[in-house]
C-alpha cells in the first residue's frame, strides 16, 4: 500500500462542520471523493492476497444475505490503519456528543490506539476492517456490527466500484426505528472513491420528552450487475 499516502489530511480536510450536521440529522453522511481511482484499484487489489485476511465469511451459509466478506488479520494494512485512525479522531465529538444525549457513557479516549488497547483489555482483540465483495444477485441483510460490550457508535464504508458503471443496484440502505413511530429508511448511493459515515448501534433524535434513542441497522440492496467492492472501518475491535 506504499502509493496511498497522506490519508490523515484528506480525512482533516472533509467538510467536517456539514457532515456533523448530516449525521445528527439522518444518521449518516456522505464525504465526497476520498480515494483516487488508482487507490481504490490498489485496495480492492488485496481481496487476492489471502495472507492479509483472518476469516472469510459467506454470508448465505448464515442467512446474512448473499456475498462474501473477509476480515483483515492483525497487521492491517497501513493505508487501512491511518484511515481508521483518522476518521476516529474526527468523529470522538460526535460520539460524546450522541453519548451525552443519551445518558450513556463515552468510554473513548482522545487517542485510537488507546481505545483499542481498552477493547484488547476487555477481550475484544480481533481486527474489525473487512473487505465486502457482492456480484449480480448478491445482497446483505440489515444488521448492526456489534462484537462486544465495547462499541464505538459510528463507523465507515468506502466504495471501490463504480455505480452505475461497474455494478447496478447494491445501494447503501440506512434503517431508523423512531420512537413510538414507523422505521424511515435512507437509501445511498456510494461512489467510488467517496465514504459514507452511518450509525452503528443507535443514535439520538429529538422528542417531545428530549433525547430518544433511535436503533439503526444498515445493508445493502440487492445488485442487478457487475462487481461492488468495498471497504468497511468498524471502529471498536471484536471479541
Amino acid at each position: 500500500m506504499e502509493t496511498i499516502e497522506n490519508l490523515q489530511p484528506r480525512v482533516d480536510e472533509l467538510r467536517w462542520p456539514e457532515l456533523t450536521r448530516e449525521l445528527d440529522e439522518n444518521g449518516c453522511a456522505l464525504t465526497g471523493p476520498l480515494l483516487g481511482d488508482d487507490e481504490c484499484s490498489e485496495l480492492a487489489a488485496l481481496w487476492d492476497d489471502e495472507a492479509r485476511f483472518r476469516t472469510t465469511v459467506d454470508m448465505s451459509r448464515y442467512r446474512y444475505g448473499h456475498g462474501t466478506y473477509k476480515y483483515f488479520g492483525p497487521p492491517v494494512p497501513d493505508a487501512v490503519a491511518h484511515l481508521r485512525s483518522a476518521f476516529y479522531r474526527q468523529l470522538l465529538g460526535v460520539a460524546r456528543s450522541w453519548a451525552e444525549r443519551l445518558g450513556d457513557p463515552a468510554p473513548w479516549p482522545d487517542d485510537f490506539d488507546d481505545w483499542l488497547d481498552m477493547c484488547h483489555a476487555a477481550g475484544q482483540i480481533d481486527p474489525t476492517p473487512l473487505m465486502l465483495r457482492y456480484t449480480a444477485g448478491d445482497w446483505n441483510a440489515l444488521h448492526r456490527d456489534l462484537y462486544g460490550d465495547l462499541v464505538f457508535p459510528l463507523q465507515v464504508v468506502i466504495g471501490l466500484d463504480r455505480a452505475g458503471v461497474d455494478y447496478t443496484g447494491g445501494e447503501f440502505l440506512l434503517v431508523e426505528q423512531r420512537p413510538r413511530a414507523q422505521s424511515r429508511g435512507t437509501v445511498t448511493v456510494l461512489e467510488r472513491g467517496h465514504a459514507l459515515i452511518f450509525t452503528t448501534r443507535d443514535r439520538p433524535i429529538r422528542s417531545a420528552r428530549g433525547w430518544s434513542r433511535a436503533p439503526v441497522r444498515h445493508g445493502v440492496s440487492t445488485v442487478r450487475s457487475g462487481l461492488r467492492r468495498t471497504l468497511g472501518l468498524v471502529l471498536h475491535d471484536a471479541a
